[in-house]
């Protein structure tokens, strides 16, 4: 079995198209990898890279492309709707066949060692990867964002994995790590007011949201500490946006194991929340790919008589409205019939 790994830069521009087209034609220059796609959003000011091949070519690529990144993006004149902490943001290694999760995170050790020797980026590791308990989730690390870098940096407790402790200002700082198969997943809204799109995203989080008296204070447990209310979908981190392109909300996802939350189950349970608050769901989107068994089982879930493939993506592009904001193509959009 040939060794196949997945890695999905995203880096903090989404409107410089020929920063963008650089970026991509470093990743396609290294032997042994296959560019995938770059889906930039203007609004979050943000492109979401995929690309797969043989491990060290993988690695050889994420580095180039960052290498890239560090020379064309400048923090300090960036802002969007997404949070980031640096010019290359996040870089994930992804096992997809022939390779276990122990190796990608070797990767990830790699990429990160040489980021941090020859650019000067600090970097950290999160997930699989992480070194630290606290470091495990992208969210922690990302805290206070590129604008709280500097005096985060300050603090002991999050010296970086790699690379220097002192503010690197026109790149930030960048987090990569090893994790499974993420499907970045958002649900569009017939509305364009982001307050019910948040609503619906602390309702169904995993992480969930602090519960709060009828004053508005957080409620506090015996031990002093804030009680939380868990979100009713497992495996998901969801936050409401504004899509200002199209002037509607959405539920942004990225669900982190979709064998426990997949999109159909996502859809329909935004569709639920959204119901109660007067709003009804109009389509999906997924950023960047997904394997075909995400599909397939929302495809029989919609239609179980349904038997053939074709037919069992068909419908699930169908029912999920996948195809609302743009095209749906299968085979662009489906890790299998890109190998």
């Amino acid at each position: 079995m040939a060794k196949i790994v997945e890695c999905v830069p995203n880096f903090s521009e989404g409107r410089n198209s020929a920063t963008i087209k650089a970026i991509r034609d470093v990743i396609s220059a290294v032997p042994g990898v296959k560019f995938i796609s770059a889906e930039p959003d203007a609004d979050y000011n943000r492109c979401v890279v995929t690309f797969i091949g043989e491990p060290s070519s993988v690695v050889e690529a994420a580095f180039a492309a960052t290498r890239k990144a560090a020379e064309l993006i400048d923090m300090r004149q960036h802002s969007g709707g997404h949070p980031r902490l640096g010019a290359t943001d996040v870089v994930p290694f992804v096992p997809v066949s022939g390779v276990t999760m122990e190796e990608c995170v070797r990767l990830a050790h790699d990429y990160g060692k040489r980021v941090g020797e020859e650019l000067g980026i600090p970097v950290y590791l999160y997930e699989e990867a992480a070194t630290r308990p606290e470091r495990a989730n992208l969210a922690t690390i990302r805290k206070g964002e590129y604008e709280g870098l500097p005096d985060r940096l300050k603090d002991p407790q999050w010296k970086p994995d790699y690379g220097p402790t002192e503010f690197n200002p026109k790149s930030g700082a960048i987090v990569t790590g090893a994790r499974m198969f993420l499907i970045a997943y958002n649900v569009n809204l017939d509305t364009n007011d982001v307050k019910v799109a948040q609503e619906i995203a602390y309702r169904i989080r995993e992480s969930g949201r602090v519960k709060k008296d009828n004053k508005g204070n957080p409620v506090l447990d015996e031990q002093g500490k804030k009680v939380n209310i868990r979100g009713t979908l497992k495996s998901v981190k969801a936050m409401g946006v504004l899509l200002e392109a199209h002037n509607i909300a959405q539920v942004s996802m990225n669900l982190v194991n979709f064998h426990e939350t997949s999109p159909h189950i996502a859809f329909e349970e935004v569709r639920k929340q959204a119901e109660t608050l007067g709003v009804k769901v109009s389509g999906s989107e997924i950023v960047g790919l997904t394997p075909k068994e995400a599909l397939l089982v929302a495809g029989k879930h919609y239609r179980p008589q349904a038997t053939e493939e074709t037919e069992l993506l068909s419908v699930a592009v169908d029912k999920l409205g996948l195809s609302q904001l743009d095209q749906f193509d299968p085979t662009k959009k489906i890790i299998e019939l890109q190998l």
